[in-house]
């Protein structure tokens, strides 16, 4: 399996696409028992073509080895419009290479993007997401830098943070070598990526650096889901479930997800203070294992005083935005979060 491509890989794994039947002997072994009874059930009609027969299956140290081998190599050639930076790292860390799309020396500066990517703190990289950059750079009218930070369990919290706030610094530093208007930067990401946000709305609001909005893609915020917190069965089947994600917040926290304390200001869910926070656009599937978290961060924020947007597509698994692109619902969802980033980015214009 380890010669898979990705796609076939998330296909064999997690029963995506419909002809995910025929799956390695390694993955139907690792499938775990499907509950309820038929879990496409739960997922809404028009996306069922994108799911197999079976639920997902879970995380474990073998799974992430295959992804990250899976991983398209980081020599190939990047996308038109995109280049990539080597900036510095936290102090005594490594740099940082940071893709950027829609750079533009001339005419008046662009907002920024501060773009963080998924992979449940443990898989995936920034130059996998490279290929979508351009396409945010263009609906959102902005520079758009995408963070490759470290990954967990070889860099637990709080290494991966301190990258993303390091290229955060680096942005505001170098605005005028990037044609870029420092007092109209966004934060925002997909899944960790979301959780990585909202971490690091948390580190720019103790260090007094005022970001205009965050974007909140089905973000991973509560570590409790999965471990401490058991969740109903109608949400998780597909993609990422409650073992995923115990294992994966366990390796980004260095100790066991769910326990009585986790480092301050690793989980955003367990955050007490949650004022003074940039304005948030929050969406999520209605079978998605972070609806219920997710649901209750936004009424949260809101009761700090913090505006807020949330969406929730019924019906839809984790990442259903990508695996099924094509769906109204993907549509939808991608056009919402673009269109308010937009509208923050461009208020005063």
């Amino acid at each position: 399996m380890f010669g898979m491509s990705k796609r076939a890989l998330w296909s064999a794994l997690f029963g995506l696409f419909a002809g995910a039947a025929s799956l390695p002997a390694v993955a139907q072994q690792a499938l775990p028992a499907v509950t309820p009874d038929d879990p496409k059930a739960l997922i809404a009609p028009e996306l069922r073509p994108y799911v197999g027969s079976r639920a997902t299956t879970t995380f474990n140290e073998t799974i992430v080895k295959m992804m990250r081998a899976a991983a398209q190599p980081a020599n190939d050639n990047l996308p038109k419009g995109v280049v990539a930076r080597e900036i510095p790292g936290p102090d005594g860390a490594p740099p940082i290479t940071v893709y950027i799309a829609g750079l533009d020396t001339e005419g008046e500066a662009k907002p920024a993007f501060l773009h963080i990517h998924g992979g449940g703190y443990i898989i995936l990289s920034a130059r996998e997401y490279a290929p979508r950059l351009p396409a945010y750079a263009e609906a959102c009218e902005c520079v758009v830098v995408s963070v490759e930070y470290r990954l967990a369990p070889e860099t637990p919290f709080p290494g991966p943070r301190d990258d993303n706030f390091a290229a955060l610094n680096w942005l505001i530093d170098n605005a005028g070598e990037l044609n870029v208007d420092a007092s109209r930067i966004a934060i925002g990401g997909d899944s960790a990526g979301g959780g990585h946000t909202a971490q690091l709305s948390f580190a720019a609001r103790e260090a007094g650096i005022p970001l205009v909005y965050q974007v909140l893609i089905y973000p991973m915020l509560d570590d409790r889901s999965g471990s401490s917190k058991e969740i109903p069965d109608q949400f998780g089947q597909y993609v990422w479930n409650g073992g995923s994600n115990a294992y994966a917040w366990s390796a980004y926290l260095g100790q066991p997800a769910g326990g009585e304390t986790v480092p301050e200001g690793a989980v955003p869910a367990r955050m007490e203070d949650l004022s003074g926070l940039p304005p948030a656009w929050i969406g999520v599937g209605g079978a998605d294992l972070f609806v219920l978290e997710d649901l209750a961060y936004a009424s949260r924020l809101a009761e700090a005083g913090v505006p807020v947007e949330m969406l929730v597509i019924p019906g839809a698994f984790h990442a259903f935005d990508v695996y099924a692109a094509a769906t109204p619902q993907a549509k939808r969802f991608t056009e919402s979060w673009q269109t308010a980033l937009h509208r923050a980015l461009h208020s005063e214009d």
